[in-house]
Formats: C-alpha cells, sequence, structure tokens
C-alpha cells in the first residue's frame, strides 16, 4: 500500500503570523514517524480570490483544488482570531467542496486560550465539508508556548499529543480512503 499524502495547512496569512513555525515544527514531529508524506501547504502560496467574486477560473483556484485532490487527509494549523477561524481560512475552506469530502482532518490550534473556540468553529466547518476531525486536539498558548507571542517555543508533553493526533488521522485517512 502507498503511503498516504497528508498536508498541514497553514489557516493564516496575515504579515508576522507564527503559524509557519507551528507547521514546521508539526512536520518535523510527522516526518520522524515515516508513516505518511507530510507537506506544509501554506494558503497564503494560492492567491485564493474572495468566494462568489469571481468567475472560478483564476489559476490559485485551480492549484487549489488539483493540491487537495492529492492529499488524503489533513493537519490544519488553526489561529484563533476574535473567537473563531481566520477569515483567510474561511474562504480557502469555501473555496473547494468535492476536494475535502470523505478525508481526515486534525487540528492544532493556538491564541490566548489554545485556539480551542477557533478549533470548534473549525469543526462544524469540517462537518459539512464531510471532513472527518479526530479527537485528539493539541492546544497551544499564546501565553506559555511562545516567547514575546512570536517566537514558537512549545512545551515539553506538546509532541506526545501531537503523535497521538497524527496516529488517528492517519487510521481515519486511511480507512477513508476506501470510500473516494
Amino acid at each position: 500500500m502507498t503511503k498516504l499524502n497528508i498536508g498541514i495547512i497553514l489557516g493564516s496569512t496575515r504579515q508576522g503570523r507564527v503559524s509557519p513555525q507551528v507547521g514546521e515544527w508539526v512536520k518535523g514531529i510527522a516526518d520522524k514517524r515515516g508513516d505518511a508524506n507530510y507537506e506544509i501547504v501554506d494558503i497564503a502560496d494560492f492567491n485564493l480570490p474572495f468566494v462568489f467574486t469571481t468567475n472560478g477560473d483564476e489559476p490559485g483556484l485551480k492549484a487549489w483544488s488539483e493540491k487537495l485532490t492529492n492529499l488524503d487527509g489533513f493537519v490544519f494549523i488553526v489561529a484563533e482570531y476574535n473567537h473563531s477561524i481566520t477569515g483567510a481560512l474561511k474562504n480557502a475552506l469555501d473555496s473547494a467542496r468535492d476536494e475535502w469530502n470523505n478525508k481526515a482532518a486534525g487540528i492544532v490550534s493556538y491564541g490566548s486560550t489554545g485556539g480551542a473556540r477557533a478549533a470548534e468553529h473549525l469543526r462544524g466547518i469540517l462537518g459539512e465539508l464531510l471532513v472527518a476531525d479526530v479527537r485528539v486536539h493539541p492546544t497551544l498558548s499564546l501565553f506559555t508556548d511562545f516567547e514575546n507571542g512570536s517566537v514558537f517555543k512549545p512545551a515539553e508533553h506538546h509532541p506526545k499529543n501531537v503523535n497521538a493526533m497524527l496516529d488517528q488521522v492517519i487510521a481515519w485517512s486511511g480507512a477513508l480512503k476506501t470510500l473516494r
């Protein structure tokens, strides 16, 4: 059986964001496992137009669709903004439909309360897109896991949670692949 392809989706596009640091950290943990092909997928690289403001022919939309189609599962790196996910992530989610279906996702969130409220909002959206989100959910605090709110320095217990989440993402992604 070929290895699954898991995209680590960076859910923030703003200047000075910390999601690339968190995403690279998750990828470092994931790559040591050797159980799947993991890659960073930065929504900022796709220049996605706002949903329903174009005719859908933009190159970024086609590239986004192709990227999602080639992935078997996801790990979302989610920043909490105003008690929810970022507008950029919501737009990226809404910019595809069938490409999400029957895949699994894990969530790694961060914010003042560990990004828990953003993760809960994301779970509702994923359900509508037929993405099965897994139970284990590593949460990172801006107060204890980031120096000056900008330099990522995760606590020692987080890798164990990330690995537990990845165990579930791999199991569910493999099972759901049989439906596609």
